[in-house]
């Protein structure tokens, strides 16, 4: 018989929120979290619900599919998109956050909820005769790995193995150490504050310097893996550089929306730097992350104007990350089939981004402790956001399966007239109906596990 206990392993984001969502229906959980025992290649510190690379959680625009997600999460109790808005900082039409703030806040909130037990060890092995979800995140330990290619295996996915790409994080820099002179404060198109953003104006020259170095100047090599697979809503921008000369200007340093106010201009090409903290002593230089080894780092940046005496708080660096093959490995629930109660969470399923990834705890959470709890398995509504990631997740058209952020891509297309309609309409339509049917399955979530614990 299992256990009445759910066992989460990860203290990520996808960890944190199923833990949270589990104990909100009335579970027991004990999540645990290896740090700081031991520590991933990525990670820089204890934290639960760490931000390893970017602070930022994308745009908040409901015509965003991510920015619709976000909204979906908070209405269903979302612990990590409630607690990013507390702490937030500037950053346009975007959610960013104080990482460190963030990071002690979801560790407060896990720490006072009664049913939360947080151990701080390894778990080596997964247990199976007990409810487990897995949200170790997409670089789990040698031994956590080994753990589950032997429950594929034993699953009967013999004929399914990991996969792996590649990831990068962006550099930070002091914000005392730039020179504001030759920049300016704005926000494209003049979203949020319309100063969110610092902007490096690049002429062509300039800009034409920046793909020379990115192309000739020495890159880590990977060497000890396989090969080099980057995910594409990620790539180390000298990949980006390499594609061709105008990537990059159509890409991360697209000019469009920030006209330089000194000169009424527009830039041929524009850096942009976004706060990493509430205090603004931190930036992170936007869709910079890179492979580039550390000392090249500091020579092609130090050319980008007001950033030549720069005192960078981390450079970029290069990571494996891993993930299973959800569409032929997981059910709709992330149960992983074949098995009794053991759900996959987060970016080890192929759900890129931190949305995602708490969109994904979220929903093995619930999942998990109706389960516990003898409660019907619930479809997630398709016209949802959360819906749309699941169905990435259950796509298997494509024999080669990659790790995707959320988009409008599998959301159900609008009937009738609004066919014809403009994308920005369809997708405010889109997103009311999302919201709409978001509400009826709240409702659901919240009322079954309430009258059984009232039984009880």
């Amino acid at each position: 018989m299992l256990s009445e206990r759910l066992l989460v392993i990860g203290g990520g984001l996808a960890g944190c929120e199923a833990a949270w969502q589990a104990a909100r229906c009335g579970v027991d959980v004990d999540l645990y979290e290896m740090r700081p025992n031991a520590s991933g290649p990525a990670h820089k510190t204890a934290n639960l619900a760490e931000l390893v690379c970017s602070n930022s959680l994308r745009g908040a625009a409901l015509e965003n599919a991510v920015g619709l997600l976000k909204e979906e999460l908070a209405r269903l109790d979302s612990l990590i998109v409630k607690t990013a808005r507390e702490n937030a900082v500037p950053a346009g039409g975007a959610l960013a956050v104080d990482r460190e703030l963030f990071a002690a806040a979801v560790e407060s909130r896990i720490a006072c909820e009664p049913r939360i037990t947080l151990h701080r060890e390894e778990v080596h092995e997964i247990p199976l005769d007990a409810p487990v979800i897995v949200a170790c995140g997409p670089l789990p330990s040698d031994a956590l790995l080994s753990s589950i290619d032997a429950v594929l295996r034993q699953a009967q996915h013999d004929n399914t193995g990991r996969l792996h790409y590649f990831d990068a994080a962006s550099p930070i820099v002091a914000s005392d150490s730039i020179d504001e002179s030759k920049m300016y404060r704005k926000s494209r198109y003049e979203k949020g504050d319309g100063d969110d953003y610092v902007n490096i104006p690049l002429d062509r020259e300039q800009y034409a310097q920046l793909l020379r170095d990115l192309r000739t100047l020495p890159r880590h090599e990977a060497k000890e893996f396989d090969g080099t697979r980057y995910f594409e809503g990620c790539l180390p921008i000298e990949e980006m550089a390499d594609r061709g000369d105008d990537v990059l200007r159509y890409g991360p340093m697209k000019p469009v929306g920030l006209r330089d106010p000194r000169t009424g201009e527009t830039p041929y090409a524009v850096v942009q730097l976004r706060k990493e903290n509430r205090e603004g002593t931190a930036f992170n230089l936007v869709g910079f992350q890179t492979r580039l080894t550390w000392p090249a780092q500091r020579e092609t940046f130090a050319k980008l104007p007001g950033l030549e005496r720069a005192e960078w708080l981390r450079l970029g660096v290069m990571h494996r990350n891993t993930f299973i093959d959800s569409p032929r490995l997981l059910e709709p629930t992330l149960r992983l089939r074949g098995t009794d109660a053991l759900y996959f969470a987060g970016q080890i399923t192929g759900a890129e981004g931190y949305v995602e990834a708490a969109a994904c705890g979220m929903m093995a959470g619930i999942h998990a402790a109706r389960a516990i709890l003898g409660l019907e398995p619930v479809d997630v509504p398709p016209e949802t956001a959360l819906g749309a990631v699941v169905a990435h997740l259950q796509n298997r058209e494509s024999p080669d399966f990659q790790p995707s952020n959320v988009t409008w891509a599998p959301f159900p297309a609008l009937a009738g007239a609004h066919a014809k309609l403009g994308k920005r309409e369809k997708r405010a339509l889109m997103a009311e109906r999302s919201l709409a049917a978001l509400e009826h399955f709240g409702e659901l979530l919240r009322a079954e596990p309430r009258a059984l614990i009232a039984q009880r």
